[in-house]
């Protein structure tokens, strides 16, 4: 028998699940339950979660790495849709993407003119039915995304997040007796994770 070829064998091809798994492993710290919940319902392992997130990250930091978008396509595929948008004075294409674990939502990637990434997270499907939220009670973790909050409960003050995938909002809400609150509200990959209520207004 010769000898068994040198060299490691090809890394296998990075999915779309093991880019859920990438969501998921950021929302653990704050819904733990939650996520192990999803990971069962994918049928994978912890092992696996940390692994994706491990391969993820070393995608992202090489030196070799592909442009965020390029990357994104050829680990999601194809867009489901591409929607040229304005947001103030700035064009931008929004790039939309299905997440199986969460049918509702989609992943949102929007893109400057020459291609740049601007944004990525978590947005409601076109169509889909958004969240009915009017109290502190309707604002349960991974029920609503960062745009829903904001305009649920404007004014909103957008507050910097503690990683790059994670977005925070502070506003007014009443609980369920009518009294208003003042809240903090955070976000991981655009999805609502954790409520906490800073203070009383009145």
């Amino acid at each position: 028998m010769g000898p068994m070829p040198s060299g490691k064998r090809p890394a296998s091809p990075f999915t779309p699940l093991d880019f859920q798994l990438v969501l998921l492993r950021r929302m653990a710290d704050h819904n733990p339950g939650l996520v192990e919940d999803a990971r069962h319902e994918l049928g994978v392992s912890i092992a696996d979660m940390r692994e994706a997130n491990r391969r993820w990250q070393a995608m992202v930091r090489s030196p070799r790495s592909r442009a965020p978008l390029s990357r994104y396509r050829q680990v999601l595929g194809e867009a489901e849709s591409r929607t040229a948008r304005r947001i103030g004075d700035l064009d931008c294409e929004a790039w939309l993407w299905p997440v199986p674990l969460w049918p509702d939502l989609r992943f949102e990637v929007l893109t400057a003119p020459n291609g740049a990434v601007w944004n990525e997270w978590l947005v409601r499907a076109p169509g889909a039915e958004v969240p009915g939220l009017r109290t502190l009670d309707d604002l349960v973790p991974w029920s609503c995304t960062v745009d829903e909050a904001a305009r649920a409960f404007a004014p909103a003050r957008p507050l910097e997040g503690t990683a790059p995938t994670r977005w925070g909002l502070a506003f007014t809400a009443p609980d369920a007796r009518g009294v208003r609150r003042d809240v903090v509200a955070e976000f991981t990959w655009g999805l609502l994770q954790r409520v906490g209520v800073t203070g009383r207004q009145g």
